[in-house]
């Protein structure tokens, strides 16, 4: 059975947890360029975790610039079996104010200026997405918040725009007679792609404020959602610490159907395949292409 790693996608501060041994930076090259950063490994008990700075150390890549298809392929290709991200987000509901944590189930998908899938000519898969994120993941991070008393809602459709600027009033207001609850800029492609690598995912949103439809609240700034995300940076490094040691402890991982997602995807037959693309695409799917040629 493969060891579990716990990889952690999110903000620069996220890694530094304590009891964290055999850390290290590791550089990875993947065939889709270089993820957003170098990787932070290390182990917290029993538990492996991996860190990966969405934007870079710095905040220095926008969300539109972040090669999504490096940072999963990366994380895949150093023995990831889940991945918790970590967003900022607005809410859209009056009930959801900033401060709480929304464990994500659903998402609408408005982005249009970044590469989506690992797959394409040559070799063409279609993976399901009607369940976006993983239930078992998502249980466990369900508990580690109930255990720390925070406030959370479990389930959620996060909008993800395009950005980099945020909402205008009548977007905001549509996304609301959508029924959507929060909106950010991060979640798509990433978890699409994480299913193309048949990795288990969760999206954990931050609420930093209410987007502009609030009455009170008539336009997001950037110093108002730092704010609240230096205030919940303690909270989410408690809850990776416990997240960790629960997914270690996993006995049910192994079978999560997650890891079998690209069994029934694949559509290009055999004799048509691109070598060169098959090739590529081992990178992330060596379990139902083979390791080698």
């Amino acid at each position: 059975m493969t060891e579990p790693l716990l990889a952690v996608i999110g903000g620069s501060g996220l890694y530094d947890l304590p009891g964290l041994t055999d850390t290290r930076w590791v550089a990875v090259d993947t065939p889709w360029g270089a993820p957003s950063d170098e990787i932070f490994l290390g182990r917290l008990g029993a538990a492996r975790l991996a860190f990966l700075p969405r934007h870079g150390r710095g905040h220095r890549i926008p969300p539109s610039e972040v090669n999504y298809r490096a940072n999963i392929a990366a994380l895949k290709s150093l023995g990831a079996t889940d991945v918790l991200s970590l967003s900022a987000v607005g809410s859209l509901r009056a009930d959801l104010p900033p401060g709480t944590f929304v464990v994500v189930d659903q998402y609408i998908d408005r982005t249009f200026a970044r590469d989506k899938s690992f797959f394409g000519a040559g070799m063409v898969a279609h993976v399901s997405m009607a369940h976006p994120v993983c239930p078992r993941l998502g249980d466990h991070v369900q508990t580690a918040l109930a255990g720390q008393g925070v406030p959370h809602v479990r389930g959620g459709t996060y909008v993800v725009m395009e950005g980099p600027q945020f909402s205008t009033l009548a977007e905001s207001q549509l996304y609301r007679d959508w029924n959507a609850s929060v909106i950010g800029m991060t979640n798509m492609p990433e978890a699409k792609l994480a299913r193309e690598a048949e990795l288990c995912y969760c999206s954990l949103s931050m609420v930093t404020d209410f987007d502009c439809w609030h009455p009170d609240h008539d336009a997001v700034t950037v110093d108002s959602v730092i704010r609240v995300l230096l205030g919940n940076a303690q909270t989410a490094r408690t809850l990776v610490a416990g997240l960790a040691g629960a997914i270690a402890a996993d006995a049910q991982a192994a079978a999560c159907t997650c890891r079998h997602a690209l069994d029934q995807a694949l559509i290009t037959s055999p004799e048509a395949r691109d070598p060169a693309v098959v090739e590529r695409l081992r990178f992330i799917a060596a379990r139902v292409l083979g390791e080698t040629a």
